[in-house]
C-alpha cells in the first residue's frame, strides 16, 4: 500500500473568474449616464451617439436616455443613446 495519498499535480488548481460578457441593457430601455450597455472582446458593436468605448471595449452611456441599436452599412452595428425631449 502507498504511504502517501495521491495529491495530484501542484500545477493544477487555477481557475480564473468568468468575464460576464454580453449585453447588459435591452433595446429601448432607459438608462442613466455611466451605465454599462455591453461588455465585449473586440468591437463587435461600435459606439454611436452619446456612447463611449472603454479600454476593454466595454460600451457605456455618457448621458441619460434610451438605448437604440442600429446598423451602419452591411455589418457595422452601432449602439446609440437617445436623449429624452
Amino acid at each position: 500500500m502507498a504511504h502517501k495519498k495521491g495529491q495530484g499535480s501542484s500545477r493544477n488548481g487555477r481557475d480564473s473568474n468568468p468575464s460576464y460578457l454580453g449585453l447588459k441593457v435591452a433595446d429601448g430601455q432607459n438608462i442613466s449616464a455611466g451605465t454599462i450597455i455591453l461588455k465585449q472582446r473586440g468591437t463587435k458593436f461600435h459606439p454611436g451617439m452619446n456612447v463611449k468605448r472603454a479600454n476593454d471595449d466595454t460600451l457605456f452611456a455618457t448621458c441619460h436616455g434610451s438605448v437604440k441599436f442600429s446598423k451602419k452599412g452591411r455589418n457595422k452595428k452601432l449602439v446609440n443613446v437617445i436623449k429624452p425631449n
